[in-house]
């Protein structure tokens, strides 16, 4: 974690918008766009990223996006005179409960491989399954990686759940081959 005086010298950036109460759908998709981007919700209506290249042009055009629909938006580049280490703290926050998330399914998966064994089902196409369900786990956690920009803690526990996936995987990748008389 930032010292405040860290936390003070990072420049956010800060959306502030008015969406139309209706259609809801413009609302929804709005909070899922900024959601993705991986900012966080100072109060309603109003979200922050830390200020970088790519965060500023996801915004620019999501403000763009919001006056199309008839709202009205500010982006505001804004440096942080108190409560920087919270934002901070909010931020990482954000990132942990997602690494954990990726963590939790990991768990999932590797309840899928064993349910897999207890069955005695040893495919291609249970191989190839699995295989895809790593893949998507892998491109979640570099999403959430890449935009953890402020270095949360719990990115080491995601990596290494992903890792026991893998093994799991490959050595269930080795029963499939034996099984389909393939060997090594």
């Amino acid at each position: 974690m930032a010292s405040e005086g860290q936390a003070q010298g990072l420049r956010w950036l800060v959306l502030v918008y008015k969406i139309p109460a209706e259609p809801t759908r413009l609302r929804a998709g709005v909070w899922r766009k900024i959601k993705g981007m991986g900012a966080i919700y100072l109060q309603n209506s109003v979200a922050a990223l830390p200020a970088s290249t790519s965060a500023e042009r996801a915004l620019r055009l999501l403000r763009k996006e919001i006056v199309e629909m008839g709202g009205t938006a500010s982006l505001l580049d804004a440096g942080v005179l108190g409560g920087g280490a919270e934002m901070e703290q909010q931020f990482n926050a954000a990132r942990n409960d997602e690494y954990e998330e990726i963590v939790d399914r990991c768990e999932d998966f590797l309840g899928q491989i064993e349910k897999e064994y207890r069955a005695e089902h040893f495919t291609y196409a249970e191989l190839e399954e699995n295989d895809e369900d790593l893949v998507k786990l892998r491109n979640w956690f570099a999403k959430v990686e890449a935009r953890d920009v402020l270095g949360a803690s719990g990115k080491a526990a995601a990596a290494a759940a992903l890792e026991r996936c893998a093994k799991v995987l490959d050595e269930y990748a080795g029963r499939v081959y034996a099984e389909e008389g393939e060997g090594r």
